[in-house]
């Protein structure tokens, strides 16, 4: 037994590029490749291109497929039409959040289950043990996969140089089969960071070969190599969730105003799923009075916030910040934050973030901080 992080099929590759690796989730992944801030600017005004393969793929096959996950999911899957995607969530039956997922359905009675890294052994118990009783087979094909992200304003312009696959007609949250750059890959159109984008998922075998091709294709829109660092501010400038941070078992989708994935109306399982009882009492705490919301928080200085520190009004804890970074969209500091319901409208006055004892003022906003012009 070794507690060595495990590798992808392109760490090899990110080495020659000179990234700097670091063990996220058990596995040695690019953290950056140079400026993080330069990857960052460059998918929000060009494209960049990241290796996502430490990405739990779950694949549920049979007739009673779909019917199993929604049981075991807080989505109606069922009801997903072959092609498309959708992000869901997997929670106990307290309710708690164990991951955030997007699940594809790939054919009339095949689904893929994308899980974050961190929590893809936990993701494949729970579909397991909730599957057994239906008609489906749940299978592990984690090492059957390596995932290529390419994202930004230039990405589609990049990938149809490489594809006669219809992009133009591939719809947000959608996925097709196809062949980039002589690779087979299933090409989705879905993305962690706030920008149009693609994620090709592929043969282990293949990820280098694709990458090359996709590096070359990119060399004149200004594509470049980004690492996991990157990753973290796109998405949080984007206001989307990460496990552990926004979302733990300690949450609920309604407590993390996430409560659009629940679906209360499946026609299967006489609509019964796992934490529907918990779901339905969350749902009703936040429609009267939920205790603390989620919120975007922006410096008016200069000091960045990190997870864990406090948010303070009048001199008392209000909530604590989940995610902070610099944003080199906004030129500020930004945060992520649980604030006490009475602190959480937009606006907000006198709201700070406790960095270590210094009260710094910052303003209370929706999230997320930044949208794309569409």
């Amino acid at each position: 037994m070794t507690d060595a992080p495990r590798r992808t099929a392109l760490d090899a590759l990110h080495r020659t590029l000179g990234a700097t690796m670091t063990d996220f989730a058990g596995w040695d992944m690019p953290l950056r490749y140079g400026s993080e801030r330069d990857e960052h600017v460059a998918v929000r005004t060009r494209a960049g291109l990241f290796d996502l393969s430490h990405m739990g793929e779950i694949t549920l096959t049979g007739p009673q497929a779909g019917q199993a996950l929604d049981f075991a999911l807080v989505g109606n899957l069922s009801a997903l039409a072959v092609g498309r995607a959708r992000y869901t969530m997997i929670c106990e039956a307290g309710g708690g959040i164990l991951d955030d997922l997007i699940v594809y359905r790939l054919a009339e009675q095949e689904y893929m289950v994308v899980a974050n890294a961190s929590n893809a052994q936990v993701v494949l118990d729970a579909l397991t043990e909730r599957a057994a009783g239906f008609e489906t087979e749940v299978r592990d094909d984690r090492e059957n996969y390596a995932l290529l992200a390419v994202q930004g304003p230039e990405a589609p312009g990049i990938l149809k140089s490489l594809t006669d696959a219809d992009l133009d007609g591939l719809k947000y949250y959608a996925g097709l089969p196809g062949t980039v750059a002589g690779v087979p890959a299933l090409i989705a159109r879905t993305g962690y960071t706030g920008e149009d984008g693609f994620e090709l998922f592929v043969a282990p075998g293949d990820a280098e070969r694709l990458w090359r091709a996709l590096t070359d294709a990119g060399t004149g829109a200004g594509l470049v190599p980004c690492g996991l660092s990157c990753r973290d501010t796109l998405r949080l400038e984007a206001g989307m969730p990460l496990y552990g941070h926004e979302l733990t078992t300690a949450t609920t989708p309604f407590d993390a105003g996430l409560g659009r994935v629940v679906k209360f109306d499946k026609t299967t399982n006489d609509g019964d799923f796992v934490g529907r009882e918990a779901l339905a009492a969350a749902a009703e705490r936040a429609a009267t009075a939920p205790p603390r919301k989620l919120v975007g928080l922006i410096a008016e200085g200069r000091r960045v916030p990190r997870a864990g520190f406090p948010v303070v009004a009048d001199g008392a804890v209000v909530g604590e910040v989940t995610s902070g970074a610099p944003s080199p969209t906004l030129g500020k500091p930004i945060a992520i934050a649980y604030v006490d319901a009475a602190h959480a409208a937009p606006g907000t006055k006198g709201v700070s973030v406790d960095i270590r004892g210094s009260h710094e003022p910052y303003e209370v906003v929706a999230l997320p901080f930044y949208k794309r012009e569409r």
